[in-house]
Protein backbone atom coordinates (compact mmCIF):
# COMPACT_ATOMS: atom_id res chain seq x y z
CA UNK A 1 0.00 0.00 0.00
CA UNK A 2 1.29 3.16 -0.78
CA UNK A 3 0.19 6.58 1.20
CA UNK A 4 1.16 9.96 -1.11
CA UNK A 5 2.98 12.04 1.08
CA UNK A 6 0.27 14.79 1.39
CA UNK A 7 1.75 16.81 4.35
CA UNK A 8 5.23 17.42 2.67
CA UNK A 9 5.48 21.77 1.82
CA UNK A 10 1.69 22.47 2.87
CA UNK A 11 0.17 24.45 5.91
CA UNK A 12 1.17 21.32 8.21
CA UNK A 13 4.99 21.66 6.94
CA UNK A 14 4.59 24.96 7.94
CA UNK A 15 3.39 24.98 11.16
CA UNK A 16 6.19 22.18 12.56
CA UNK A 17 8.62 24.90 10.94
CA UNK A 18 7.00 27.46 13.30
CA UNK A 19 5.61 25.17 16.21
CA UNK A 20 2.60 27.66 16.06
CA UNK A 21 -0.72 27.10 15.01
CA UNK A 22 -3.74 26.96 14.34
CA UNK A 23 -4.70 24.18 11.67
CA UNK A 24 -7.43 22.39 10.92
CA UNK A 25 -7.98 19.06 9.22
CA UNK A 26 -11.60 19.96 6.77
CA UNK A 27 -13.19 17.55 5.52
CA UNK A 28 -14.70 18.25 1.76
CA UNK A 29 -18.55 19.12 3.04
CA UNK A 30 -16.82 21.97 5.20
CA UNK A 31 -16.63 20.27 8.38
CA UNK A 32 -13.05 20.58 10.36
CA UNK A 33 -11.50 19.86 13.22
CA UNK A 34 -8.68 21.59 15.08
CA UNK A 35 -5.32 19.91 15.36
CA UNK A 36 -3.21 20.62 18.29
CA UNK A 37 -0.09 21.50 16.64
CA UNK A 38 1.07 23.81 19.55
CA UNK A 39 0.92 20.07 21.60
CA UNK A 40 2.91 17.98 19.15
CA UNK A 41 5.81 20.51 19.08
CA UNK A 42 5.86 21.47 23.14
CA UNK A 43 7.91 18.25 25.25
CA UNK A 44 5.92 15.48 25.99
CA UNK A 45 3.66 16.28 28.99
CA UNK A 46 0.39 14.74 30.30
CA UNK A 47 -1.49 11.92 28.83
CA UNK A 48 2.12 11.46 27.01
CA UNK A 49 3.80 10.31 30.28
CA UNK A 50 1.27 7.14 30.40
CA UNK A 51 2.73 6.04 27.07
CA UNK A 52 6.27 6.67 27.80
CA UNK A 53 6.26 4.51 30.88
CA UNK A 54 4.33 1.71 28.98
CA UNK A 55 7.43 1.80 26.05
CA UNK A 56 9.76 2.11 29.11
CA UNK A 57 8.61 -1.23 31.09
CA UNK A 58 8.79 -2.94 27.83
CA UNK A 59 12.71 -2.21 28.05
CA UNK A 60 12.86 -2.61 24.13
CA UNK A 61 13.28 -0.86 21.24
CA UNK A 62 10.33 1.80 19.94
CA UNK A 63 9.08 2.57 16.49
CA UNK A 64 7.10 5.95 16.29
CA UNK A 65 4.92 5.87 13.61
CA UNK A 66 3.44 9.41 12.42
CA UNK A 67 6.32 10.75 14.77
CA UNK A 68 6.11 14.34 13.60
CA UNK A 69 7.66 17.18 15.92
CA UNK A 70 9.37 14.34 17.71
CA UNK A 71 8.08 14.35 21.14
CA UNK A 72 7.99 11.59 22.45
CA UNK A 73 11.05 10.06 20.54
CA UNK A 74 13.11 12.48 22.11
CA UNK A 75 11.20 11.78 25.78
CA UNK A 76 11.69 7.81 25.19
CA UNK A 77 15.58 8.91 24.58
CA UNK A 78 15.67 10.84 27.76
CA UNK A 79 14.48 8.00 29.52
CA UNK A 80 17.39 5.57 27.67
CA UNK A 81 14.63 3.59 25.41
CA UNK A 82 16.06 2.85 22.03
CA UNK A 83 13.26 4.72 19.39
CA UNK A 84 12.99 5.66 15.79
CA UNK A 85 10.60 8.08 14.56
CA UNK A 86 8.96 7.68 10.97
CA UNK A 87 7.28 10.51 9.29
CA UNK A 88 6.22 11.24 5.73
CA UNK A 89 7.18 15.01 6.36
CA UNK A 90 10.05 16.42 5.97
CA UNK A 91 10.02 19.26 7.81
CA UNK A 92 8.70 16.86 11.20
CA UNK A 93 11.51 14.78 10.63
CA UNK A 94 14.02 17.43 10.43
CA UNK A 95 12.78 19.44 13.62
CA UNK A 96 12.83 15.76 15.41
CA UNK A 97 16.61 15.21 14.07
CA UNK A 98 17.34 19.07 15.51
CA UNK A 99 16.06 18.20 19.03
CA UNK A 100 18.71 14.84 18.76
CA UNK A 101 16.01 12.13 17.98
CA UNK A 102 16.54 9.96 15.15
CA UNK A 103 13.76 9.84 12.57
CA UNK A 104 13.35 9.00 8.74
CA UNK A 105 11.50 10.37 6.09
CA UNK A 106 9.27 7.67 4.71
CA UNK A 107 5.71 6.15 4.85
CA UNK A 108 4.88 3.67 7.52
CA UNK A 109 4.37 1.09 4.52
CA UNK A 110 7.40 1.52 3.46
CA UNK A 111 10.19 -1.01 4.11
CA UNK A 112 11.46 -0.12 7.28
CA UNK A 113 14.80 -1.00 9.88
CA UNK A 114 14.19 -3.99 11.98
CA UNK A 115 10.61 -4.96 10.82
CA UNK A 116 9.07 -8.19 12.92
CA UNK A 117 11.43 -6.85 15.99
CA UNK A 118 10.44 -3.50 17.71
CA UNK A 119 9.29 -3.83 20.96
CA UNK A 120 6.67 -1.41 20.66
CA UNK A 121 5.10 1.01 17.59
CA UNK A 122 3.42 3.80 18.72
CA UNK A 123 0.58 5.25 16.97
CA UNK A 124 -0.49 8.48 18.67
CA UNK A 125 -2.40 11.64 18.02
CA UNK A 126 -4.82 10.44 15.73
CA UNK A 127 -2.28 8.49 13.85
CA UNK A 128 -4.65 5.12 13.30
CA UNK A 129 -6.27 8.07 10.85
CA UNK A 130 -2.97 7.42 8.65
CA UNK A 131 -4.02 6.32 4.95
CA UNK A 132 -7.15 6.32 5.45
CA UNK A 133 -7.66 2.54 5.97
CA UNK A 134 -6.82 1.64 10.09
CA UNK A 135 -7.07 -2.17 9.11
CA UNK A 136 -5.00 -2.10 6.79
CA UNK A 137 -2.06 0.36 9.29
CA UNK A 138 -2.98 -2.17 12.17
CA UNK A 139 -1.74 -5.13 9.70
CA UNK A 140 1.45 -3.07 9.27
CA UNK A 141 1.57 -2.33 12.77
CA UNK A 142 1.61 -6.34 13.87
CA UNK A 143 3.93 -6.46 11.01
CA UNK A 144 6.44 -4.71 12.33
CA UNK A 145 6.54 -5.86 16.85
CA UNK A 146 8.22 -8.53 17.48
CA UNK A 147 6.41 -11.85 18.61
CA UNK A 148 5.94 -10.30 22.00
CA UNK A 149 6.00 -6.76 21.09
CA UNK A 150 2.73 -4.45 21.32
CA UNK A 151 1.56 -2.02 19.76
CA UNK A 152 0.18 1.20 21.52
CA UNK A 153 -2.62 3.03 19.67
CA UNK A 154 -4.77 6.31 20.61
CA UNK A 155 -7.85 6.12 19.95
CA UNK A 156 -10.91 8.75 19.51
CA UNK A 157 -12.57 9.40 22.95
CA UNK A 158 -15.89 8.80 21.85
CA UNK A 159 -17.27 5.48 19.59
CA UNK A 160 -16.96 6.86 16.13
CA UNK A 161 -16.34 4.80 12.91
CA UNK A 162 -15.38 7.15 9.75
CA UNK A 163 -13.42 7.79 6.73
CA UNK A 164 -13.24 10.83 4.95
CA UNK A 165 -10.70 13.00 2.15
CA UNK A 166 -9.53 15.79 4.19
CA UNK A 167 -7.48 18.76 3.48
CA UNK A 168 -4.67 20.57 6.24
CA UNK A 169 -6.34 24.19 6.64
CA UNK A 170 -4.01 26.84 7.78
CA UNK A 171 -4.52 30.11 9.71
CA UNK A 172 -4.74 32.06 6.65
CA UNK A 173 -6.92 29.57 5.21
CA UNK A 174 -4.43 27.75 2.46
CA UNK A 175 -5.45 24.48 2.17
CA UNK A 176 -2.77 21.43 1.33
CA UNK A 177 -3.49 18.26 -1.20
CA UNK A 178 -6.56 16.05 -0.08
CA UNK A 179 -5.97 12.51 1.34
CA UNK A 180 -8.04 9.82 2.89
CA UNK A 181 -7.92 10.02 7.01
CA UNK A 182 -10.00 8.07 9.55
CA UNK A 183 -11.52 8.19 12.97
CA UNK A 184 -11.92 5.00 15.26
CA UNK A 185 -13.11 4.86 19.00
CA UNK A 186 -12.37 1.94 21.21
CA UNK A 187 -14.79 -0.64 20.07
CA UNK A 188 -14.29 0.35 16.38
CA UNK A 189 -10.53 -0.30 16.72
CA UNK A 190 -10.54 -3.55 18.37
CA UNK A 191 -12.92 -5.04 15.95
CA UNK A 192 -10.15 -3.83 13.26
CA UNK A 193 -7.54 -5.16 15.32
CA UNK A 194 -9.07 -8.72 15.81
CA UNK A 195 -9.47 -8.51 12.08
CA UNK A 196 -5.54 -7.90 11.95
CA UNK A 197 -4.43 -10.61 14.64
CA UNK A 198 -4.15 -8.49 17.06
CA UNK A 199 -5.90 -8.30 20.50
CA UNK A 200 -6.08 -6.06 23.55
CA UNK A 201 -3.64 -6.30 26.59
CA UNK A 202 -4.81 -3.21 27.85
CA UNK A 203 -6.52 0.08 27.91
CA UNK A 204 -6.46 3.25 29.83
CA UNK A 205 -7.76 6.41 29.79
CA UNK A 206 -5.38 9.66 30.61
CA UNK A 207 -5.96 12.90 31.11
CA UNK A 208 -9.00 12.82 28.82
CA UNK A 209 -7.22 10.86 25.79
CA UNK A 210 -7.82 7.01 25.34
CA UNK A 211 -5.36 4.48 24.20
CA UNK A 212 -5.34 0.74 23.68
CA UNK A 213 -2.05 -1.44 23.87
CA UNK A 214 -2.54 -4.50 21.47
CA UNK A 215 -0.41 -7.75 21.43
CA UNK A 216 -0.26 -10.25 18.43
CA UNK A 217 -2.58 -12.89 19.29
Amino acid sequence: MTVAAAWVDDPFADAVRTGRGPLWLRREDGRRRRLDIERWCAPAAGADHSLLLRCARLRAPVLDLGCGPGRLVTALLALGVPVLGVDVTGAAVARTVGLGGPALCRSVFDRLPAEGRWGAALLADGNLGIGGDPGALLRRGAELIAPDGQLLVEVEPREVEERALVRVEGPDGRLGPAFPWARLGTAAALRRARAAGLVEAERWTSYGRRFLALRKA
